[in-house]
């Protein structure tokens, strides 16, 4: 596991060990420019001619910690002070004088066009408005300057809690940040202008932090293979749950076919489909493991039975808008007494129906929207709903008792009480229609083996992310399917396992 705190929780593990601990501030920032410089040794980069741009905060003091470093090593440093001399911190002053007392010079602007690294020292994690004017042409000009580039705890202009461009950001090819990774740097479009992200520990105590509060965290494949369901040698079908599939319309079996498949791929020991009446042939067909059963019109007693039946229960994919699909999600939600995973259009039904949003409060479900379902559920727009992924997560899961799998290029999982999980996985090789249906079958699958909700949520969605990864090594981002997908859910898994 690994935690990514916003810049309000850095900054508080900062304070805390400079006033708590009694860690000089000076003393962070030489482990800081040590950290930098020793990184680029590990790379190899190149060394004789370096570019630093320093700002007046303690991020800029980190550049002059470096400065004086590398010009001991005998770099040529050519230091440009961006900042207001009135608006240093103390420790930027100590640290400027330090790097003049050294033989250093600093400059106002720089005039080459030719360095072998930049290194960006403008704007730390404290940034809260957009780089302009000056300082946005500054920016420009540093990314449009040959040599690597290497950005000091995170590239200027790129927002440490929601890795949204402030404006303008900086390129970076290494960005070297201090002891734990910002959420930032993990979103997009942030994490499109980090390069290579390293960790460094310089001995910031962050355990007070991530001990309160919601901090975000993400995963490995070893803390995937301890989520796993067991799979005990003297088991049967009945041992690894029973799922009831509520999927499909007219025209749209193939949806079901992928939430079945995907919860068969997963473990999940019998899965029931109940579907329009047309799709049960095709079904049969295509999944013959299943048992299929159909409606033509809505039947009140033989849903009651079903519910009855099933361990967890999936609704939503592909069960189009009629009055009957309606009728069946308000069943499911007030007859329903298993954990109950809410998708596709059954979360379209959820947002023309909000008064049945008061049946969800017991903490049974897990709803899955992608950033537009989301928007119809809550009433907000897709641009204010990006702005603050985890504060509406927070509120959403609060307000509702559930389990929120927020879809997206990087995916969020939460639930009240929880920290927030960040999915780090997968590709744009799954950005096709039917990914959404494997990814349902996925977690109801889970939900059946007896996962509860959220460590069903968090496992599906890594691992629906890593089968993405697989297929899209061997099949060429172009080309995957969502029925090629469930294929690789195995190898998923055997690799989680055996890594």
């Amino acid at each position: 596991m690994e935690y990514l705190l916003d810049a309000a929780q850095m900054k508080a593990a900062d304070s805390y060990t400079i006033t708590e601990l009694g860690v000089p501030s000076l003393e962070l920032m030489e482990r800081a420019a040590e950290a930098c410089v020793n990184a680029m040794e590990r790379e190899g980069w190149s060394a004789d001619r370096v570019l630093i741009v320093c700002g007046s905060g303690n991020n800029g003091g980190d550049g002059f910690a470096i400065g004086r470093i590398l010009i001991g090593k005998g770099t040529d440093v050519e230091m440009v002070f961006a900042g207001r001399m009135e608006s240093r911190t103390e420790a930027t002053i100590c640290q400027m004088e330090r790097f003049l007392q050294t033989g250093g010079s600093v400059h106002a602007e720089f005039v080459a066009e030719d360095y072998d690294v930049v290194i960006d020292a403008l704007f730390g994690v404290g940034l809260t408005r957009d780089i302009t004017g000056n300082y946005s042409e500054l920016v420009n000009q540093m990314n449009r300057l040959t040599g690597k580039k290497l950005a000091v705890d995170i590239p200027s202009g790129i927002s440490a809690s929601t890795g949204s461009v402030m404006g303008t950001a900086f390129q970076a090819d290494m960005t070297v940040t201090f002891q734990e990774k910002k959420v930032g740097l993990c979103l997009f479009p942030g994490c499109e202008y980090t390069g290579k992200v390293v960790a460094a520990d310089i001995g910031i105590d962050a355990s007070s932090v991530i001990g309160q509060g919601n901090v975000c965290y993400t995963i490995g494949n070893e803390d995937a293979a301890a989520m796993l369901p067991a799979r005990p040698s003297d088991s049967h079908k009945g041992t690894f749950g029973k799922l009831l599939l509520i999927a499909g319309s007219r025209g749209m079996a193939g949806a079901a076919f992928f939430s079945a498949c995907a919860a068969y791929r997963t473990g999940a020991g019998l899965v029931q489909i109940y579907t329009a009446e047309e799709n049960r042939g095709i079904l049969q067909a295509l999944i013959p493991e299943a048992i299929v059963s159909g409606y033509e019109q809505f039947n009140e007693n033989e849903l009651r039975a079903k519910l009855d039946w099933a361990d967890t229960v999936c609704i939503g994919p592909g069960i189009g808008m009629s009055e009957i699909s309606e009728h069946i999600l308000n069943t499911v939600l007030k007859e329903g007494k298993v954990p109950c995973m809410i998708d596709a259009d059954g979360l379209n039904l959820l947002a023309e129906n909000p008064k049945l949003m008061g049946c969800l409060s017991d903490g049974n479900y897990v709803l899955t929207p992608h950033m537009k379902e989301l928007s119809r559920l809550t009433g907000c727009s897709v641009e204010n709903l990006k702005k603050d992924r985890k504060k509406l997560l927070e509120s959403f899961t609060k307000q509702y008792g559930v389990t929120l799998v927020q879809k997206d290029a990087r995916t969020f999982v939460g639930e009240a009480g929880r920290y927030t999980y960040v999915n780090r996985t997968g590709n744009a090789s799954m950005a096709k229609a039917g990914s959404g249906d494997v990814l349902a079958g996925m977690i109801a699958g889970f939900m059946a083996q007896g996962r509860t909700p959220y460590d069903a949520a968090v496992l599906g969605v890594y691992l629906h992310g890593l089968a993405g990864e697989l297929a899209g090594d061997s099949l060429g981002s172009y080309s995957v399917l969502a029925g090629e997908l469930t294929d690789y859910i195995g190898t998923a898994i055997k690799k989680v396992m055996n890594d």
